[in-house]
């Protein structure tokens, strides 16, 4: 086979430098006699295939070719056959001897030609390219992998040249901006901005490359991306700068953020604003009344807050529903809302209360006085119209404090407090009205917080004292006494009765205050019940309508009354007439089942409330109290002693007692005798004495009754 190759190129005349040139090149040379079929290779091309006995027949030879690249060589091959190339260049695959495939980069040409054109011999070369090709296959599944990546990330990933044009863009960048590949390619990245960035994009980008500041290059950063149909969203944006050829190339890392937006808009709203109306919350309010009081004090400018409260909006919710009253309260933030400046603030602090901020009230307190007075009477117009809920219509009312800021430095949690302070004075003038903060009545204000948490301890900690005020019958024999409570402050010494039970039935304290009280009434009675002498007394106690009220009362006197044998008929129970006035029906019910359990009932300050006759003689009251300021009266006062003298009578009819309280002298108790009153109470018989003191009064008293009825008469 060699020879014969050798042959021939010596026949054709080939130089024997040719020899070496191909030995350098790594190329084998074969050689294809087209009429007889027959070819010649070289040593080189048998090594290439591991085969010493390569087939002399081409038709054999062909046999060696891999299946998918035979049809495009032979291809080649036939057109030089057929003259229509003269040349050829082709990549195929040859068996190995082993059987695995090589890689072969094969060129030939025409040697010689027929008289009509036909080739007659080829001349061939064979270049083993399999390195280079497993190298290719290499890179091009790299290529593959890493477009397939591309592909499927959910992240856009768009080339720009140093021009701003796109030269890739992946279809999750296509999906994100609304476009087809093939029209974003070529085009300016300035088409996927809003403007101005648009339009100056190309500006940013020849500033950098001359030198400038990179503005997002090599920084992440959230900005606006424009979609195809013009409609703007949130994107994440990262820029890295890459040469590739010695040329500038910009790729961007886009992330459509518009649901994490969202996220984080839901995560603002629920921390800054009240979900029922959509206003500011608190914490919010905080932060701008903050910045407010710090822009007045650096531009000089006076501003209010206005702390609104509905009136009786708990009415609403109780007998309407919650639904009801959150609907009302969402109607409330609306007309706020439309009544004040877009630069105001007005904020749910919660509940029924809301919170207005007015800010350039002007330069001057008063100037600024009159504006918040005026927008606080307007307020007071709109809130004040009636409601539609549900086809029906409501009313409610605000109650408005004013304070304003500005002349010295404060801080916000003082404001509010003074605010509040002044809307609370607006309520208690009457509600639905406005009230700017009075510095005196925040003292006195604060002063009630100091005596509330003073009388929140001393119940804690049962620091109060049982007083007792004899009570005595017509022929002077002692009845019992009423018991009443005292309290020594450390510090504040005695403070009387009248400051600080009010201000525990409006605080609520009243509850455990009559609780304990009745608890010590039981005790008391069940210690007497073993003493002869003090036997037969019987206790008064005042019991609150807010205590009547409340539910599990009945319950907690049926446990009372069972520890210790207490003897029930001892226990009297004195009720005001306000503590009659709500839900009667119910009142009634309870007294009866109290009644039942032996306890009997004494109407307190009998005459100075709105008592019905229709419903007192249903009332189970076993006595009635003349007010003591019918029996102050009662010698001066013709009046007075008409009305005195109507109650006995009344209460003879109804087969009540009557007794009479703050009896003084001995005159005002002959009158009342003489009236026909039963028993008396005053400090004509004693003051309010310590436990202790009255029990032992008790004990004597046989002698010392003898002496005051003998006064008396």
């Amino acid at each position: 086979m060699m020879p014969a190759l050798a042959d021939d190129r010596a026949a054709d005349g080939l130089p024997c430098a040719e020899g070496q040139a191909l030995e350098i090149a790594g190329l084998g040379l074969w050689d294809w006699q087209v009429a007889s079929g027959r070819t010649c290779f070289d040593a080189r091309c048998a090594a290439l295939l591991g085969r010493p006995d390569l087939p002399l027949e081409f038709e054999r030879w062909c046999e060696q070719l891999h299946p998918d690249d035979a049809p495009p060589l032979l291809a080649r091959l036939q057109d030089c056959l057929a003259g229509r190339s003269d040349r050829y260049e082709q990549q195929f695959r040859l068996r190995h001897r082993d059987g695995h495939w090589v890689w072969l980069l094969g060129r030939g040409r025409v040697l010689a030609r027929d008289g009509a054109g036909a080739a007659r011999r080829l001349q061939n070369t064979l270049l083993d390219i399999d390195a280079l090709r497993t190298g290719e296959e290499a890179l091009r599944a790299q290529v593959r992998h890493s477009q397939a990546i591309l592909d499927h990330m959910v992240d856009g990933v768009i080339t720009i040249d140093a021009r701003g044009r796109i030269e890739s863009v992946n279809p999750a960048a296509c999906t994100m901006f609304g476009y087809p590949a093939e029209a974003l390619l070529g085009r300016d990245i300035g088409l996927l901005m809003p403007e101005p960035d648009g339009s100056r994009h190309g500006g940013y980008i020849a500033r950098y490359l001359g030198g400038g500041p990179a503005r997002i290059i090599g920084k992440g950063r959230d900005v606006q991306g424009r979609r195809r149909d013009g409609s703007l969203f949130p994107l994440s944006l990262a820029v890295s700068h890459v040469e590739r050829e010695g040329r500038p190339l910009f790729i961007g890392l886009t992330r459509d953020i518009s649901a994490r937006k969202q996220a984080e808009a839901e995560i603002e709203r629920l921390a800054f604003y009240d979900a029922l109306t959509g206003l500011p919350n608190r914490r919010l309010l905080l932060d701008r009344l903050n910045q407010a009081l710090a822009a007045a004090r650096r531009k000089g400018r006076h501003g209010a807050v206005l702390f609104i409260d509905m009136d009786n909006f708990k009415s609403i919710n109780d007998t309407l529903g919650h639904g009801m009253g959150d609907r009302l309260l969402q109607g409330v933030a609306q007309r706020l809302q439309a009544a004040l400046r877009a630069d105001d603030t007005v904020a749910r602090w919660g509940g029924d209360e809301f919170v207005v901020l007015l800010q350039d009230l002007g330069a001057q307190r008063e100037e600024a006085g009159l504006h918040a007075e005026s927008a606080a009477e307007k307020l007071l117009r709109v809130l004040g119209q009636p409601y539609l809920l549900d086809g029906l219509t409501h009313h409610s009312t605000p109650s408005i404090g004013i304070v304003l800021w500005g002349e010295r430095a404060t801080d916000s949690e003082e404001l509010l407090k003074h605010a509040d302070h002044a809307m609370y004075q607006a309520k208690a003038a009457g509600r639905n009205r406005l009230c700017f903060f009075d510095p005196v009545t925040q003292a006195a204000l604060a002063e009630r917080a100091a005596l509330e948490a003073a009388l929140r301890q001393a119940i804690d900690l049962q620091h109060l004292e049982l007083h007792c005020q004899p009570q005595v019958g017509r022929d002077g024999a002692l009845l019992g006494g009423e018991l009443l409570l005292r309290w020594q402050h450390a510090e504040r010494g005695w403070i009387s009765p009248a400051q600080f039970i009010p201000l525990a039935e409006q605080t609520g304290l009243i509850v455990p205050l009559g609780e304990w009280a009745l608890q010590q009434c039981c005790r008391v009675l069940a210690g007497w019940a073993g003493d002869a002498a003090l036997a037969p007394l019987s206790l008064a106690v005042n019991l609150s309508a807010i205590q009547l009220r409340q539910k599990g009362f009945l319950g907690l006197m049926q446990q009372l009354l069972a520890r210790g044998g207490v003897p029930a008929e001892r226990l009297k129970i004195e009720l005001t007439e306000s503590a009659l006035l709500e839900d009667v029906e119910a009142v009634i019910r309870l007294m009866e089942q109290l009644r039942a359990l032996g306890l009997r009932f004494s109407l307190d300050d009998f005459g100075t409330g709105y008592s019905s006759l229709a419903y007192l003689k249903r009332l189970p009251l076993t006595q009635l109290k003349i007010d003591q300021s019918f029996v102050r009266d009662l010698l001066s006062e013709p009046n007075a002693r008409a009305i005195a003298r109507a109650i006995i009578q009344m209460g003879d009819n109804l087969g009540l007692e009557v007794i009479a309280e703050g009896v003084e002298t001995p005159a005002q108790r002959e009158l009342l005798a003489e009236q026909g009153c039963h028993a008396f109470q005053g400090w004509l018989y004693g003051r309010p004495l310590p436990l202790a003191e009255f029990e032992a009064l008790a004990r004597r008293w046989p002698n010392e009754g003898a002496m005051v009825a003998q006064t008396g008469g």
